[in-house]
């Protein structure tokens, strides 16, 4: 279990907001299901927006070491939960990431602490994809970097639309991916 320390006072100018939208609604923030809400609600936010406070380039720069070797290293399906930024709902799939080293390797878990610190952010899926792609062919200086992130949308699920079955894909890539054979490669071993 992961315990997040909070500042007193954020959360609780948070949670005054929470309360006055809980009023506008028409709800009672007073009733008793919803007297610790505003509090809950603001930790959760602060928890799902934790990546302001990460730094994606110290994340990958704590775990790179000297590698002579593969052609290609993918590490594929990490989950993720996001918030769009334009609504403030969630949306959450798997993104999978392929590089090809030059010199240099990261130790696999930054790959996933990388995917979490873009996501844990008010986001767009285009945005996550193209920011975890372009951090880490800058940071690591491989020959070439490829992600794939695939995310379902509760703004498409739950309002608007309502198409239950849609999921979007997104790609990015650079360097030695610019090659589509080896696109192709990467995605035949997804």
């Amino acid at each position: 279990m992961i315990l997040h320390k909070y500042d007193d006072a954020l959360v609780a100018e948070i949670a005054e907001h929470y309360k006055k939208i809980i009023e506008l609604i028409g709800e009672n923030p007073e009733r008793e299901g919803l007297k610790k809400t505003p509090i809950r609600a603001a930790k959760a936010l602060l928890d799902v927006t934790r990546g302001y406070k990460e730094s994606a380039s110290g994340i990958i720069k704590s775990a790179i070491f000297e590698h002579a070797g593969s052609n290609i290293v993918i590490v594929k399906d990490i989950e993720f939960y996001s918030l769009c930024e334009h609504h403030i709902l969630p949306f959450f799939g798997k993104v999978s990431i392929g590089y090809i080293p030059d010199g240099g390797m990261i130790g696999l878990s930054k790959l996933a602490r990388l995917v979490d610190t873009f996501a844990h952010r008010l986001q767009v899926q285009e945005r996550l994809t193209s920011e975890v792609c372009r951090t880490l062919f800058e940071e690591l200086q491989p020959k070439g970097v490829i992600v794939v992130c695939e995310a379902g949308h509760l703004c498409m699920k739950m309002r608007g639309v309502e198409k239950q079955e849609s999921v979007t894909t997104t790609m990015d890539y650079c360097g030695a991916f610019e090659d589509v054979n080896l696109r192709n490669e990467f995605m035949r071993l997804l």
